[in-house]
């Protein structure tokens, strides 16, 4: 079930009327009809996986109680393989099996050695990475004893299925979501209006701005050879607002809708294009993974301690095995690595936590420094999208070399400026409006978090009612989410 979709504008009311008006003095009872809910959300799209939800609920359930009695390490440390085992075993045969055979076919062929072996036609499980790496956080943080298993077998089933953040996140750690499922919840009215106005944000970030620029970005991918250099650097600049405007506007729909049951999700992103160096660009951009990999990878390998080389490699651990997650694509490797590239100077010198704080705090406009700076990040953070959005490395390499090599030529500028000229200027006014919104609302949350406490009633519902027109206007054939496939 997509959350731009008709389905759940009917199936939201109707869990949130039960959810709150019918049973809400039971805990256990608003938990399994959360639990309910989400497998008939995740069941709409293909009811057969949902074996593998319930599968890996009840490993990590049993692994949980069990490593609390368990106090032979040696025995510890094998259940906590197991539930690596299981859940990384589910994800890597759904997402890489495909992969690895191919290369590993493609390997042997370089010495003359042709090996016959057809490819299973495997469907990628909506949601998997996602629900695989937040089940193996409680696993994890139950091991270390930073977190108490759980007996409350329902509330671990709505923790690990829990259908706001379950097909894309944000990857939420145990220890903040699965204590609020044992805890009695009351509804805060100031709590629903401000999730619905996050809601309403991510469904103008995903309709408006993420499926608008999508048009125009897979027409150019999908024909690059055929444009000019410019045009295919304004290709990679409507990709790179198409995947922000997706995936966190997927976010923000996910956080405002569990506000709107009592639940607090954490902020996945803290409006990364407006960063000043790379490090601070992934401390902002999906923030939940960026975490989880610091605290479940980096940390453990040894984090920035030790000597120089030490800090190369787990950098490029970190990138390398953040871009295989994204998907079982050579693009997204290089992806990563690239990443890992940008990061190492500001790593190696010490100088990744420069930019803590939000940029030109407390102030309208950036330094001329600041605005260098954040110009220079962002056009970083273009070309590595190249890579991410080309469908292999072939067309990514010709991608880049068209895009070089045929900016000189004054046709192109002239193409180009035909091509901006399709927008259409009411488009280029809503993005622009949206550019200063999310800039204005930067030491936030989400842009419209604090509008209630700075604009009167009459404008503030001005706006919003402005918003809801702009969606309905620009609204396009319904459109997956992009990490719906990762």
């Amino acid at each position: 079930m997509l959350f731009n979709s008709i389905d759940f504008a009917i199936f939201l009311p109707i869990i949130f009327i039960l959810y709150w008006f019918v049973i809400n003095k039971n805990l256990k009872l608003q938990n399994l009809l959360i639990v309910i809910a989400s497998y008939i959300f995740y069941g709409w799209w293909d009811w057969r996986f949902l074996s593998l939800i319930l599968f890996s609920t009840i490993i990590d359930y049993l692994i949980g109680i069990n490593l609390s009695k368990q106090e032979n390490q040696t025995k510890r440390k094998l259940l906590l393989r197991t539930s690596i085992l299981v859940n990384l075993g589910f994800l890597g045969f759904f997402k890489y099996y495909n992969f690895f055979l191919d290369n590993f076919i493609t390997a042997f062929s370089f010495f003359g050695t042709e090996i016959n072996s057809n490819s299973l036609n495997i469907i990628l499980p909506v949601g998997i990475s996602f629900y695989t790496f937040q089940t193996l956080s409680y696993s994890i943080d139950v091991y270390k004893k930073k977190l108490e298993s759980t007996k409350d077998f329902i509330a671990f089933s709505a923790f690990v299925s829990f259908f706001p953040q379950l097909v894309a996140g944000p990857i939420e750690r145990a220890t903040n979501l699965l204590p609020q499922f044992n805890t009695k919840r009351h509804f805060e009215y100031s709590k629903a209006v401000d999730g619905m106005r996050q809601i309403l944000w991510g469904l103008f970030k995903k309709i408006v701005i993420a499926d608008n620029c999508a048009k125009y970005a897979n027409l150019i991918f999908n024909n690059s050879s055929e444009y000019s250099g410019s045009t295919l650097v304004l290709g990679a600049i409507f990709f790179t607002f198409q995947i922000y405007g997706d995936f966190s506007g997927y976010s923000d729909i996910a956080i405002g809708t569990s506000r709107l049951f009592g639940f607090n999700l954490k902020q996945n992103f803290a409006f990364p294009y407006f960063s000043r160096d790379i490090a601070e660009f992934w401390r902002r951009w999906h923030i939940s993974l960026s975490t989880w990999f610091r605290d479940y990878l980096y940390i453990p390998l040894g984090g920035s301690r030790g000597g120089t080389w030490n800090k190369i490699r787990n950098v490029f651990i970190i990138f390398l095995v953040s871009g295989f997650w994204h998907g079982a694509n050579w693009t997204f490797i290089v992806w990563g690595a690239l990443n890992a590239l940008y990061c190492l100077p500001v790593f190696i010198t010490n100088n990744n936590r420069n930019n803590l704080n939000v940029v030109a705090k407390g102030k309208y406009l950036p330094s001329i420094k600041e605005f260098l700076l954040m110009l220079f990040t962002f056009g970083l953070t273009v070309f590595a999208w190249i890579f991410f959005r080309a469908e292999n490395m072939s067309h990514a390499f010709n991608y880049i070399s068209d895009m070089i090599f045929g900016l000189n030529e004054y046709i192109n500028y002239y193409k180009t400026y035909r091509f901006i000229y399709k927008l259409g200027l009411p488009f280029i006014i809503v993005f622009l409006s949206f550019l200063i919104i999310e800039w204005l609302g930067r030491e936030q949350k989400f842009a419209l978090s604090q509008i209630e406490l700075k604009w009167r009633k009459l404008f503030r519902h001005l706006l919003y009612y402005t918003i809801i027109i702009t969606i309905f206007w620009f609204s396009v054939k319904e459109q997956q989410f992009i990490y719906f496939q990762f």
